[in-house]
Formats: structure tokens, sequence, C-alpha cells
């Protein structure tokens, strides 16, 4: 396999390139090639950032910083945070690595002012925003400055905030790598950001917020910006409030940025007209349309240009959402205190905490409400654990009310004033839903407990014949995946159970403490089968390729391979490594033997039914009832769908294809290497064939089909399974409400087609 590159240019990257170029990086070579209005940019890789950490070897010295972390314990996280960073900036970018950023730097135009932005990788990441988490750098000019800049933006990673964040959704620190994009910065007369859906309840309102100059004003919540409503059914635009913008943020010089005072006939004057509204909508439809999902887009306006600099999913849309508040506040007692923008639903009483500043964040108790001007990512952890939060500066599209969406917790942005008419200790009310704050504690009809008013709430799914199921990867998403209603877990990945403990299975053998494996992988998956009771979960054997080893203890022995994606891997690694494969087959006969009877398990990368029938022989061997265990295939490998039948008359219960590998395999591309991947297409007719083939096959033998790749989570392609007679789809967390919807409606296509046809 061609060594992944250290630089990637804008025009190479697709959303599938995420491992190499995080969300941010991904998102811009797509809107790219789609046409839209993206300024020049290339990113420095997650595999660029991974060769500084070894060849600068820093690498243990920097995971041992955080090993055994309480992040709860906010002194060891700050001394942790500290060391981790110090040790990142304590060395230099390697010479090679240098002059590769040079030279990309160079060919996009002398002295180029640029924005330096931190982009995380992570498995998942439209599950989770990551907002605020890592570092952005505005007007950097000059070589020297921009590898300052990357440098900063590596160390960002390990902020406090961000290992926070990262232990609390569940991802590992050695999982999450960083990567870097370097991006014109647009020098915006007016700028900010876009819901191309409410982002609450999803209906296609566009909201459009934005203030004079960067759009660093709008995202931060220096400023309460202009807002704009744009109904995409009626084409037109429906709503405006215009504030009054007394701040903006501007380049300062040659480096960074400044606030300054917004000239005075400006500050009440409407940032946009109705055309530039309609425009930044039909730019953010374009965007919505192309991902599938609706998206949180940053924009920015120069004379009649407007650009797109960033997009990213909504991941605060609840399922069954509507616009009322669902509980209502009972009783006339108390007086309005405050109003402003709900920019998060819900009810919360409790007492004021005010937030000056960072050390402030100390005083904030279980249950408060924390007022402050505007929130910081610093103040994450305060926000996990308080009732509500109040704002003076802000608007829907602010940190404090993507977080508090992200949290579920009720929020009231751009008060201009809850911080000075609201006292310490005072005990208010907040309604998130209307934007009002009330003196004392206020009763809410329908609920009790917080958690029953800004828990998120279920949809009530369509029924469907074909069942929509969800991928999970980590037992802390095991609560949200549920809440999506999906009809089960089409494909739950161990990997990271497996990886998160940084010691290779192999380690456990040699040391004799099997049990604490066993133990470790029995307890998460069990979790989330307890999500799931009576709904099948498919559960997907260890496929880590031998590079994912090498850096954990026990991974000195890991062969290396000239390309681990088609080598010792999946059900081939199992079953030359007895050892290993027992240590999972036990955790899998213990919860058999528990009752877990929802339980189905999943070989991935066979290309034989040898391959199958030899891993249940071994199952046998170690207890298993394997006539009455549901085990099926994943195909990943087109001789496993050529072979189809045959697998199914060696006994799979089920098969699902792993549409990530299968068209990587089908058409000998290689995803991470630039000059094939533009060629990567799920919907390639080779790949189409061999999926439909398959599918007719289980359909006559009575086998569940299944698709828990990439494609399972694409409604243009869902709606192609459903057509051909797949029997199941597993989609990604926020994609099952919208894959759900297009499976509902091609199913009552076909019946109206098919009625039609009958009465012809």
């Amino acid at each position: 396999m061609k060594k992944a590159p250290d630089i990637l240019r804008i025009e190479e990257i697709q959303k599938e390139d995420i491992p190499s170029v995080g969300g941010k990086g991904a998102s811009l070579g797509e809107m790219f090639s789609i046409g839209l209005p993206v300024p020049k940019a290339f990113v420095v890789t997650a595999q660029a950032f991974r060769r500084f950490l070894v060849e600068t070897g820093i690498e243990d010295r920097l995971f041992a910083t955080m090993a055994d972390l309480n992040v709860e314990d906010s002194a060891a996280l700050d001394e942790a945070s500290r060391k981790a960073k110090e040790l990142v900036l304590s060395v230099g970018v390697p010479t090679s690595l240098q002059k590769r950023i040079r030279e990309a730097y160079r060919a996009m135009g002398s002295e180029m002012i640029v924005a330096v932005r931190s982009s995380a990788t992570a498995e998942d990441l439209p599950d989770a925003s990551f907002a605020g988490q890592q570092e952005t750098y505005l007007n950097i000019r000059g070589e020297k400055d921009l590898l300052e800049a990357t440098r900063h933006c590596w160390a960002s990673l390990y902020g406090g905030r961000a290992i926070y964040y990262r232990a609390k959704q569940g991802f590992d620190d050695r999982t999450v790598n960083i990567a870097v994009v370097v991006q014109q910065l647009i020098p915006s007369e007016k700028a900010g950001v876009m819901f191309t859906s409410h982002p609450v309840t999803g209906e296609p309102l566009t909201i459009i917020e934005g203030s004079w100059g960067l759009g660093e004003a709008v995202v931060s919540g220096t400023v309460s910006p202009d807002k704009y409503v744009f109904d995409q059914r009626a084409g037109k635009v429906v709503d405006r409030l215009i504030a009054q913008k007394v701040q903006m943020i501007i380049p300062d010089g040659r480096k960074g940025t400044r606030l300054a005072e917004v000239p005075g006939p400006q500050q009440a004057s409407p940032l946009l007209s109705d055309e530039e509204v309609v425009k930044l909508g039909m730019f953010g439809k374009i965007a919505e349309q192309h991902y599938g999902i609706p998206q949180d887009v940053e924009w920015a306006i120069v004379g009649p240009e407007f650009f797109i600099l960033q997009s990213r999913p909504i991941t605060t849309i609840k399922a069954g959402a509507t616009s009322p508040a669902a509980s209502a506040l009972q009783g006339g007692e108390g007086a309005l205190l405050v109003e402003g923008q709900g920019a998060s639903p819900g009810i919360g009483s409790g007492r004021v905490a005010i937030v000056h500043n960072i050390k402030d964040v100390g005083t904030v108790k279980e249950g408060d409400i924390l007022v402050a001007k505007m929130t910081n990512p610093d103040m994450v952890p305060a926000m996990r654990k308080v009732a509500a939060i109040v704002t003076d500066e802000g608007g829907m599209t602010c940190h404090a009310a993507i977080v508090s969406r992200e949290l579920g917790t009720p929020a009231v942005v751009g008060t201009k004033k809850a911080t000075a008419v609201l006292r310490p200790g005072q005990i208010v009310t907040v309604d998130g839903e209307k934007g009002h704050v009330y003196e004392g504690a206020r009763e809410v009809a329908g609920a009790g407990k917080k958690e029953a008013m800004v828990a998120p709430v279920a949809a009530a799914p369509l029924i469907t014949a074909t069942a929509v199921k969800v991928n999970v990867s980590l037992p802390e998403a095991a609560a949200r995946a549920a809440a999506t209603g999906a009809d089960g877990v089409g494909l739950l990945r161990i990997e990271h159970l497996i990886l998160g403990l940084n010691k290779t299975p192999g380690w456990y053998v040699k040391q004799n403490r099997q049990e604490e494996f066993i133990r470790e992988l029995h307890d998460g998956i069990k979790i989330v089968l307890d999500a799931f009771p009576g709904k099948p979960v498919w559960v997907r054997t260890l496929d880590a390729p031998t590079d994912e080893f090498r850096n954990m203890q026990g991974g000195e022995e890991e062969p290396h391979e000239h390309n681990p994606m088609l080598g010792w891997r999946g059900i081939r690694r199992d079953l030359a490594s007895p050892d290993q494969f027992r240590l999972q087959v036990e955790a899998f006969k213990r919860l058999w033997k528990e009752g877990y009877s929802n339980l189905g398990l999943m070989f991935p990368m066979v290309s034989h039914p040898d391959e199958f029938l030899k891993a249940k022989q071994m199952m046998k061997g170690w207890g298993v009832d394997v006539d009455t265990a549901t085990i099926g295939i994943m195909i990943e490998i087109p001789s496993c769908a050529i072979l189809i039948e045959d697998f199914v008359k060696a006994g799979i219960r089920f098969a699902s294809f792993g549409t990530n590998d299968l068209v990587q395999y089908t058409l000998a591309i290689d995803r991470n290497n630039e000059n094939v991947a533009s060629m990567y297409n799920p919907r390639q007719p080779a790949v189409l064939k061999l999926i439909h083939d398959a599918i007719q096959v289980c359909r006559e033998y009575g086998v569940e089909s299944s698709i828990c790749g990439q494609a399972g989570s694409d409604p243009a392609m869902a709606e192609w399974l459903v057509e051909h007679g797949i029997e199941s789809l597993s989609a990604n967390i926020d994609a099952v409400a919208k894959i759900r919807d297009r499976v509902a409606r091609t199913e009552q296509r076909m019946i109206l087609d098919a009625a039609r046809r009958t009465h012809a």
C-alpha cells in the first residue's frame, strides 16, 4: 500500500478521507468537489502528525501523561494537559515534513494569508460535534508562522477541554489524531453561521446568523448577531431579527485578530439583504442534499463574492422534537427577569451561578443555572452539571447554543443583561423554548425531574417492512443509538473496546491475564445488548489491521505488512491465532448463557466457506452450541459475494455487506491513495451487481441480507437497496431517521407502482 501522504490538496480530498484529514478537511474537499465556493486550502494529514510523534520520539511519553487519568479531577486534568502540550511544543517539526508544508503553502500563492484550523479525526465523527475542542489560528502569514501555528494545533489536541470531551464521548486518546487545515483567510466584510435545517426540530427552516467582520465573532458568541429565517418550502425569508452589532473581529497586522468597534451607522443596520439570504440558503440546501443530513455551515461575504468556509453535520436534532415546548410552566407566579433567544428547549430551575471567567467555573454546582456573558470550551465541564444555561451574548449558532443542544440542557442566549440583572444564589426558572428566565422555582406540567424535561425524545418510528438498524462503535453511545428507535444493531464494532485497553489480545495471553480481557469485552457488549432488549445485536469479531496493534503493549511482535488492509486481519487472523479467537468466543459464550439470545456473531473478511466452517468448528470445541447460535458473515471480499450460495449452504444465518472494503477490493482502489481516490464509488456497476446477486441468493434461501458499511447511511443507496430486495439496513446513529424515512417512502412508492400495474 502506498504510504499515506503528509499533505493533501483540497481537490484531492473526499469525505471518505476523514481518517487522514479529519471532519473539517473531508468536508472541505467534498464541498469543493460539488462546486461550492470554497477558498484555497490544503491539509497536513493525521499521518503527518503521527509521523511527527514517532520521528521526534515523544509518542510513548505523550500518552503516558494521560494514562489512568480521572478527567473529573480538575487539577489532575490540568497537569496532564500541561505536560502533554509542553511535550508536543518542545520538539521541532521534522525537516522532511517542514519541506512538504512549505511547498504546499508556496503553491497557494506568495505570502498567502491563511487560517490554520485543527481537524480532529475519529470514527463516526458525525455523531459528535467536537465543537471548540481544538484551536484555530487566524491571519497567519509566512512559512515560519505557519509552522508554529501547525505545532500549536497539534498541541491543542491535548488541551484539558479536549481530553475531557473525548473521555465523556468514549473516544480513546490514542485513537484520535489531528489533521491541520490550512485555508486562505477570507477578509470578510460580513460572515457567520447557517443551519440548513432547524437545529432542534429538523424542520426545513434555514437559520442564518451573522455580523460584521470575521465569522469568529458569531461562533465565539462575542456579539449577538442578526438572525434570518429562510423557509425552504416557501422559498422566502419569513423572519428577521436585526441586532445591535457593537463589535467585530478583524485581522490584526501580520498575525492574529483583534476586537474593533463597528462604525455607529452600521451597528443597527441589517447585515444581509433578502437576496443574500436566499443565496446563502441555496448554498446550504446544496450542502444538505449532498451530505443527506442537515449541515452547520460557516460562510463569508466580500463584496459580491460568497464563500463557504466549513460544513459539518448538525448533531443536536432531536428525534420526534417539535417546535412547541413539550412541557408547560404551571402558575403565574414569578416575574419575568430577562429574555433572549431560546437556543435549546426544555425547562430547568436552580440557583444562579455567575461565571465571569474560568476561575469561577469551580463555584458551579450540580443543578445550578450557569449564567455568563458567553460560554467557551473551558466551561464545558461545568456546563455538563447545570440545569440550564443563560448568556448575555450569542445566537442560535454560538458555542453556548451548540453545546447546550448536544448536552440536552435548556439554554437562553443573547439576553444582553443576564449577568447584570441576575444575582448569585438567586433561584430562577429557565424556559429554553421561549427564551425566558423567571424568578423563583416554577413547576412544570407533565414533567418532574430535569432529566425528564430535557432528555432527547425517541421518535415513534415509522413502520417499515425493511428493518432499519444502527451501527455502534462504543458502549457509551448505546443509549443514544437506542433512542433513534432503530430495529436493532446491525454492526457493533469491538475494535474500540480492545484498542482502548492499549494491550493486544496476545499480551493478555502471555501475561496469563485472559480473564481481564474477557470481562472487559463481555461488559462492553452487555451494555449495548441491554439497550436493545428483544432486538438483534450483531457483533463483529475483531477486525483490526496489524498497524493498529503495533503501538499497543504486546504490539512489538506484530508483523510489518506492506498493505495491512489486505493482510492479517479479520477471521483470517482469528483462525491463525486460536488463543486470541478463544478470548472473544468466551465473552460471547457467557452472554449467550446469560440469556442474551438477541446476540448475533458476524465474521469479517471471509473469502471462502471453509473459513466460516472452521471458525464454527473451533467455537463448538470451546463449548458453543453453534446449531442454535446466530452466526453470520460480512460480505467485504468479492469472492465472498460470488460464493454466497456456498456460504448459505454452509449454514450462515445472515450476511451483511461491508461496502467500505467491498468497493475498495472490487475496484482495486486504495482510498488512501490520492491518485485513485476519486474513483472510489459504491454505486459502480460491478459493485452493484455483486450486491444485487448476493441479495437475490439470500432471498431465495431465506437468509437475512443487510448492509452496515458507509453506503448504508446514504439515502440514495438505501432506496436502491430496498428496490433490490434487501431485508435490513444499518446506518450511523445520526442517519437512522433519514434512512428510515427514505425506506418508508420507497416501500410506499413500490406498493403504489405495483397497484398501478395491476389495474393498468
